[in-house]
């Protein structure tokens, strides 16, 4: 069993903060959290904790919010167990539910299985909540799909279960590459699972890209989505908080990608773009 360090984050004030630096420390390897009424509970293996990548993290930069944290290392305890015990089963609009084999099915709604792990992308978060709601309105029934930064792999999954031909799913973090690969054979679909990053990508195109990940990779990486994107496709992004709109829209509209429709859950954003 991995050794853990738990950090406590006070935070004031609490909202949107704490959900901007869960996104954030999800980035630099957190795995789970904790909320509080004074900020968050996040952990993250002892092996691969970095302090400077702690200390680069915008939002500790921010004169808005002030942010201090204490930090202990924890008994090893068997923390997919933790997290499985805790992990709730999600509805997207009385439509699709989200859940773990344990839970109890319900033929009414479109049901997409899952054994989360600790992968980011369970359907909790509202950026995954926005992805699985725009996706309800597209029309993916014989489109090539790709699923950047897939974490446990529900978009992807329910890309195929909606009718997609090839779907691709690629994450950098490798227990969600294998996370993926379970949930789909768990689904009954077939993915074509990758550990890598944008920089992966070679010349095969995509009737429509789903990117839930975070406003500075996005910024990175669009231009790179646009060049595997066909002409006429459908580009779906999240991860984004609303005052991140305007930055990404900025360097989508250099791409020549034009916006089609944008959703908001709490402080966080969709947005559908075609080329």
């Amino acid at each position: 069993m991995q050794t853990y360090l738990e950090f406590d984050f006070k935070i004031e004030p609490l909202q949107p903060w704490n959900e901007i630096l869960m996104a954030e420390l999800i980035e630099i390897g957190f795995d789970s959290f904790t909320e509080e009424h004074e900020g968050i509970l996040a952990y993250i293996q002892k092996e691969i904790f970095d302090e400077t990548q702690l200390q680069e993290i915008h939002l500790l930069q921010n004169d808005e919010v002030k942010i201090n944290y204490t930090f202990q290392e924890m008994p090893n305890i068997n923390w997919n167990e933790e997290w499985e015990k805790n992990f709730e089963p999600i509805y997207v609009a009385d439509k699709v539910l989200i859940r773990a084999e344990f839970h109890d099915p319900n033929p009414e709604l479109h049901e997409i299985v899952i054994q989360p792990k600790m992968s980011f992308g369970t359907g909790h978060h509202p950026t995954t909540h926005l992805m699985i709601e725009q996706m309800l309105d597209m029309d993916l029934e014989d489109k090539t799909v790709l699923d950047m930064g897939c974490g446990t792999s529900v978009l992807a999954i329910f890309a195929r279960q909606k009718g997609s031909a090839k779907t691709t799913a690629i994450d950098i973090d490798e227990w969600s590459v294998e996370n993926s690969k379970e949930n789909a054979a768990r689904n009954g679909v077939t993915l074509e699972i990758s550990q890598g990053t944008a920089g992966n990508l070679g010349q095969e195109k995509f009737d429509i890209i789903l990117a839930n990940i975070n406003r500075n990779i996005l910024i990175s990486d669009i231009p790179t989505y646009v060049s595997v994107l066909n002409e006429g496709g459908k580009l779906l992004l999240s991860g984004l908080c609303f005052f991140d709109v305007d930055d990404i829209l900025e360097v989508c509209t250099a791409q020549n990608l034009t916006l089609k429709k944008k959703m908001q859950r709490e402080e966080w954003v969709s947005l559908l773009l075609e080329k």
